[in-house]
């Protein structure tokens, strides 16, 4: 029988086997292997069965325990080839013919795409979820293989039938687990842990080991986690990182690598990618230069995609750019895991950014969004403007910042009252964050009121460390700065620019703690009935004010929000629940939405849409409490909300390349999104 088997369907085996170039299975040498090893089997039992004999009942003997070797033989053959990654597509063919006109792996189209654009390899994503999945890696994964795989573990959720078809018998304990349960357990151990660094490393532990019960625990659980997995505790792991490091969790391009980058990119094993997370680490949250340490926050902002935007944890790419450190703590630090020597400056600098670029372009091609992170401010704004008009980038600390603090102020105009012309801004900060928000803000003026972008600029001002930024400083600015240099005498302090300028919205991008002091928060309570003071510098340590000294000092009056989160304070019998202006709010669905559509370019008008979307999630209920954002727990709806209206921009703006465009955005952005429930395997 098995000779059969083979002989029907060798034939058209080595057809079967041709792959597209962009196919998982693409440039395997030995892929005809199996085929020549089961043919070579089915050969010799032939040849064992044709042999000459003395004698009738010798040649039945014979036969009998020849018949019993070719049986032996074809189990081998089938436990080797469930086993080896050379021989997965012969069973995969084979199967086929047993499975008739029943979908398959290899029928799959390799033209269509889901979720925005990935091209679904695996099949997941067309069968619904009480349909069965083949758990492709490479090959089809069984056993220990499976186990570790942790797009595919399921640990004790894996069922009687899936234990026995993917050989796991005695690789398990025999009790069985729903997803659900497993999800209680790792809560309850997750809260029994009282160092914030340890919750962090169990689920970074869990990502590794299985991806969708991480998913599904951080999206079920989303406000309790979030801290956890990202700001302010992933600050804390990036300073520990070369002591906590146990696995690479994306991929490292250092200075070793210049000239090879582009083979750097073709080493990581997914093909289809279409976020890239980059940092060179020298200015991560308000701590400084972390050097290759800083890779956890591409990581964390990568989880971020998937579980509140939605998109597939295969199409999402981690890179740290390790070109030196001026950190010299790490620089003399035994278990420090990067490159020991000073950053890199000027042309060189340049030069293998532009070699990185190229090479991410030529890889994963035109709609690939890079977003960079944490680059010092002098690399920023240069790398922002030098690749805007080439690639599709976003600069999360600029744009991103900019973005959910606008989103933050529009909200606010339904309890302060007035438009958003007929406030004054000041912030402490004018680096990247600050400037980026400064900027947003005079185009939504701009914008709503048609007047010019030169005069809507006016209304805000900065402070940095040397002072108020005005105009007479104008030959020892920045670029960056000197848009806002306004006339105005020097002021050389936070409390003389509040008293002078009377701010009616106070906005704290500094990186340094404690700098809203109890002097400049009664100030702004004594000209404002509702004083908007932000305090968004990260991690918690760094944070301007508390919620707390917010509340207290401005005796109640003050309208609250906070880059990093904290607790609901009571004061006088009432509780308020201070906002958080996180990021996460707009990079998962922006970047849902861009993806969605095909952008080829990231434009300011689209950053204004998503601001504009996420204003309108705040509730009634939420005013009611003094917030000026909706809670998480519905982050997955607010994001394809956010990604509906930016792809709906970028279509009016003809940024958008993928075509028809969908009727309805929003169910479209909903019908993208990654689910984390398990599958059930064949």
């Amino acid at each position: 029988m098995f000779r059969k088997n083979i002989q029907k369907y060798l034939p058209s085996l080595t057809k079967e086997l041709s792959f597209p170039s962009h196919s998982p299975f693409y440039s395997l040498p030995s892929l005809l292997l199996p085929s020549f090893q089961v043919h070579w089997s089915a050969s010799h039992c032939s040849q064992l069965k044709e042999q000459p004999h003395t004698s009738e009942k010798d040649r039945s003997q014979l036969a009998a325990t020849d018949a019993r070797r070719c049986e032996k033989e074809e189990r081998r053959l089938r436990r080797e080839s469930e086993g080896k990654a050379t021989q997965s597509v012969a069973m995969e063919s084979f199967m086929k013919g047993i499975r008739g006109d029943a979908p398959c792996v290899l029928d799959m189209d390799p033209t269509h795409t889901v979720g925005g654009g990935v091209e679904d390899f695996y099949g997941e994503d067309h069968a619904t979820e009480d349909q069965l999945v083949t758990p492709w890696t490479i090959s089809v994964a069984s056993g220990h293989t499976l186990l570790r795989d942790k797009r595919h573990n399921k640990g004790l959720a894996f069922t009687e039938t899936e234990r026995d078809a993917h050989y796991l018998r005695g690789l398990l304990p025999p009790a069985l687990s729903s997803q659900e349960l497993q999800e209680r357990k790792m809560m309850k151990n997750l809260r029994s842990y009282e160092v914030p660094l340890q919750r962090y490393q169990a689920m970074m532990d869990l990502q590794e080991r299985n991806e969708r019960l991480f998913y599904k625990i951080l999206i079920d659980n989303v406000e309790e986690l979030l801290p956890v997995v990202y700001t302010p505790t992933v600050g804390e792991a990036c300073q520990k990182y070369g002591s906590i490091f146990k696995r690479p969790q994306g991929l490292y391009i250092s200075l070793k690598e210049k000239g090879k980058i582009l083979e750097v990119l073709r080493n990581w094993p997914e093909r289809s990618i279409q976020v890239i997370v980059v940092t060179d680490g020298e200015r991560i949250l308000g701590l400084g230069d972390l050097g290759c340490q800083g890779m956890g926050i591409p990581v964390g902002k990568l989880s971020l995609y998937t579980a509140l935007g939605g998109v597939r944890p295969s199409a999402c790419l981690p890179i740290t750019l390790d070109v030196g450190t001026n950190n010299e703590t790490l620089l003399n630090d035994e278990f420090y895991i990067g490159l020991k020597q000073k950053r890199i400056r000027g042309q060189e600098y340049a030069d293998f950014l532009q070699e990185f670029m190229s090479a991410v372009k030529q890889s994963y091609g035109e709609k690939v969004l890079i977003q960079f992170e944490d680059f010092a401010n002098h690399n920023a704004f240069e790398l922002l403007a030098k690749y805007g008009t080439t690639h599709l980038v976003f600069n999360d600390d600029i744009q991103g910042t900019a973005s959910v603090v606008l989103a933050g102020l529009l909200a606010a105009l339904k309890l302060v009252g007035g438009a958003l012309a007929d406030h004054t801004f000041l912030f402490l900060g004018a680096g990247e964050a600050g400037t980026g928000i400064a900027e947003l803000i005079a185009l939504e003026i701009s914008r709503q009121t048609k007047a010019p972008l030169e005069e809507t600029r006016k209304k805000l001002w900065l402070v940095d460390s040397k002072g108020l930024v005005v105009s007479s400083r104008n030959e020892s600015l920045q670029h960056f700065k000197k848009p806002w240099a306004h006339e105005h005498e020097p002021l050389k302090t936070l409390l003389e620019a509040v008293q002078a300028i009377k701010p009616t919205v106070l906005i704290g991008t500094s990186g340094v703690g404690q700098t809203f002091t109890q002097e400049v928060v009664e100030a702004m309570a004594s000209f404002n009935e509702k004083p908007l003071i932000l305090a968004l510098s990260n991690p918690t340590s760094q944070a301007e004010c508390t919620a707390e000294q917010a509340y207290t000092w401005s005796k109640g009056k003050a309208i609250f929000a906070s880059g990093s989160p904290f607790d609901p304070f009571e004061y006088e019998g009432k509780t308020f629940v201070p906002g958080q202006a996180n990021n996460a709010y707009i990079f998962p669905g922006f970047g849902l939405g861009v993806i969605m559509c095909g952008a080829i370019r990231v434009h300011d008008d689209m950053l204004l849409a998503a601001s504009e979307a996420l204003a309108k999630q705040v509730s009634e209920e939420n005013y009611a409490n003094g917030l000026i954002y909706p809670p998480f727990t519905n982050i997955r709806k607010i994001s394809a909300n956010i990604a509906a209206s930016v792809a709906a921009k970028a279509y009016e703006l003809g940024l958008a390349s993928r075509r028809p465009r969908p009727d309805d955005l929003v169910k479209y952005a909903e019908s993208c999104m990654y689910t984390p429930v398990y599958r059930n395997y064949r």
